[in-house]
């Protein structure tokens, strides 16, 4: 969202608000100083859950009748239908967009609603071909556009090094912990994986505590001088610029970004066929390695490949930078723009 106001906020015809509606109201990312920011005085207090989004509810009604916008834009499922419900009746046009892997199971009640006021949105942004198909089959819009994530361009002044790197937040789906594992056999079953190392760039999320699993799965596994568990980092590009191979291991995603940015950064990349997102960026055999989803014993192998095939790694490289030129966040964010208003 943040890449996309960036850009929005370059066009002199377009008066950008960003209303913020989450439990923290953090703005995390650098904004334009022309981007009108809104959001609650009052705190969101999990306790008072209903309450509290019904405030939120009326907040998000009485904001937008204030800023009497040309159209609405909202990103997040729950998210989707908090928007849509709040302005039930109002004249705005509200195009959504899901966030998350297509047909996430939200609950009993979140699913209803999202049958229930998806069809009455302006239209649907879907990120992948496969969210689309999906959108379609449940009859939750009948506007539907495809569009990715908006990928920054990525130039770095690579440094070549033997390094497999991985970003994510820590989650079970991100499946780190059987990165590891393959990693750990990639070093059995091959001499010139001695010299290389595996980076892990996340931190805990959702309340677990995975980063302290891992930790003991390491000192378990004796790789120690081979694998480092590097927590959260604000400085991703230096370790893209130290990298020379990006394995993901993720089975949920809606759009991963963090393969993207690798790609657009020139890395080899081999990463899981998950139900969404690798395959609208990987073209196997092309620019990178899509592995059927789960199947650990390819995934080494084609980390072995990359591992032992320098040229193969330069050719999947340049390939990967010229497949993430069409997701560059200026095209991307016209993109969005040409479709949720009638502006030009």
């Amino acid at each position: 969202m943040s890449l996309l106001i960036e850009e929005f906020s370059l066009y002199a015809h377009v008066e950008i608000h960003l209303v913020l509606i989450g439990k923290e109201r953090v703005v995390a990312y650098h904004l334009p100083k022309n981007v009108c920011i809104h959001k609650p005085k009052w705190e969101f207090n999990n306790a008072k859950r209903n309450l509290h989004t019904f405030k939120t509810i009326l907040f998000i009604r009485k904001t937008v009748k204030t800023i009497d916008p040309s159209t609405i834009l909202s990103f997040g499922e729950m998210w989707n239908n908090l928007v849509l419900l709040a302005l039930t009746g109002k004249k705005y046009p509200v195009f959504i967009s899901d966030r998350s892997t297509p047909n996430k199971n939200l609950g009993k009640l979140q699913n209803k609603l999202r049958d229930r006021l998806y069809p009455k949105a302006a239209g649907y942004i879907a990120q992948t071909e496969k969210a689309a198909y999906v959108a379609s089959y449940k009859n939750w819009n009948s506007n539907i556009k495809i569009i990715g994530n908006p990928v920054p361009e990525i130039k770095l002044d690579r440094i070549a090094n033997t390094n497999i790197l991985t970003v994510g937040r820590l989650i079970k789906s991100k499946n780190v912990n059987r990165l590891i594992e393959i990693f750990r056999q990639v070093l059995e079953d091959s001499n010139q994986a001695k010299n290389w190392r595996l980076q892990v760039i996340g931190g805990n999320a959702a309340g677990l505590n995975i980063l302290e699993e891992l930790q003991q799965q390491v000192r378990d596994s004796r790789l120690g001088s081979y694998v480092a568990l590097e927590g959260s980092r604000s400085n991703v590009l230096d370790y893209l610029a130290n990298s020379e191979i990006f394995a993901f291991t993720s089975t949920s995603e809606g759009f991963p970004n963090a393969l993207a940015e690798a790609m657009s950064a020139g890395l080899a990349v081999v990463a899981y066929d998950c139900m969404a997102g690798p395959s609208d960026l990987i073209d196997d055999g092309i620019n990178g390695f899509l592995v059927p989803e789960n199947d650990e014993e390819l995934f080494k192998k084609r980390l072995i490949t990359l591992v032992e095939n320098a040229e193969l790694r330069q050719s999947f490289g340049a390939e990967a930078q010229k497949k993430t030129r069409r997701f560059y966040q200026r095209p991307i964010a016209k993109k969005f723009l040409d479709f949720i208003t009638p502006l030009k």
